[in-house]
């Protein structure tokens, strides 16, 4: 397909707006997994939270309808106008879109693209626009905005001295004055990597803790880290949520209050793509610091909200 000539095309009730895209797909999990995605997705199944193609790290990770439970504690309503960064396949975007009145999603790729617009084919509330984030101008402002594991790459598609302000900064112009901003990432001080797991991102033990490489070209950050990012760009009033075992596959989220008493089971898997060395049991090292502060430290994730409290600039 000429994208210069086609620049829309539409998957059952969902338009994909090709208007930004410059013809490559920039970023990819290869392939063999990505058609293998597409070819899951345009049969039809009812794939769930089960299905035998779930050997596979990749399919498991894109299809899982576990990844939707990270919007839970999300104040999303029926009259908010979303838009979802980096939405990739579609991971949460069927979520949003239920929770929300419409769902604009931003994608680099075309072949991410049209695996969330065939897995959402029946839902009339979503748009896709593929191409970069800083290329896109969507001409409108939105009530909620979600960065679910997008900020960590801001390099990729935000060239800045510091990218990751930069980023925040452009996605602000897109949220109305008290919108709010939803950053789902990891943890650089998560147990796990203390415990042995290879880093997500640089696919290396302890390269975040020990600090990353600028050939690493990713970054993520400790609670207070990410608090002081959000502040000095412009976001108010960070609330914290804790995701465990991660923000992927969530199955219990807790907040400031909760987080010092609950039982937490840190899984024995939580990354399932690499060899894992195990140093000591997450579980363990989480029940001995029940009742403390220190817990939020030590999470493997965070889901933080924060609100555009400022008047927009200019």
């Amino acid at each position: 397909m000429d994208m210069n000539e086609k620049k829309k095309e539409t998957v059952g009730k969902i338009t994909l707006d090709y208007s930004f895209y410059k013809g490559e797909d920039l970023y990819s999990d290869g392939d063999a997994v990505e058609n293998q995605l597409l070819e899951i997705v345009k049969s039809g199944r009812d794939y769930s939270y089960a299905m035998e193609e779930y050997t596979s790290w990749p399919v498991l990770y894109h299809l899982s309808r576990q990844r939707e439970n990270i919007t839970g504690p999300m104040d999303i309503q029926k009259t908010d106008e979303v838009l979802e960064v980096g939405a990739g396949p579609g991971a949460v975007t069927g979520a949003l879109a239920r929770m929300a009145g419409h769902v604009d999603c931003i994608e680099l790729s075309r072949r991410r693209s049209l695996i969330n617009a065939y897995r959402h084919k029946d839902m009339d509330n979503i748009h896709i626009f593929v191409g970069n984030f800083e290329d896109v101008k969507p001409g409108k402002q939105y009530d909620v905005i979600c960065l679910i594991g997008v900020l960590e790459y801001a390099c990729y598609y935000t060239p800045a001295e510091d990218p990751y302000g930069k980023f925040l900064k452009s996605v602000r112009k897109l949220l109305k004055p008290n919108g709010r901003v939803y950053v789902a990432i990891e943890n650089k001080l998560g147990m796990k990597y203390f415990a042995g797991y290879h880093e997500d991102h640089t696919g290396k033990r302890f390269s975040g803790i020990e600090g990353y490489k600028e050939e690493d070209h990713v970054r993520t950050f400790t609670r207070s880290e990410l608090q002081g990012l959000l502040k000095r760009t412009g976001f108010m009033n960070p609330v914290f949520y804790y995701p465990f075992p991660d923000y992927k596959f969530p199955t219990l989220i807790l907040n400031d209050d909760t987080i010092r008493d609950a039982d937490i089971d840190m899984k024995t898997f939580t990354n399932c793509d690499m060899p894992v060395l195990y140093l000591f049991d997450q579980t363990k090292a989480m029940a001995a610091l029940k009742g403390t502060k220190e817990r939020r430290i030590f999470a493997n994730s965070f889901l933080v909200e924060a609100v555009n409290a400022k008047e927009e600039e200019g």
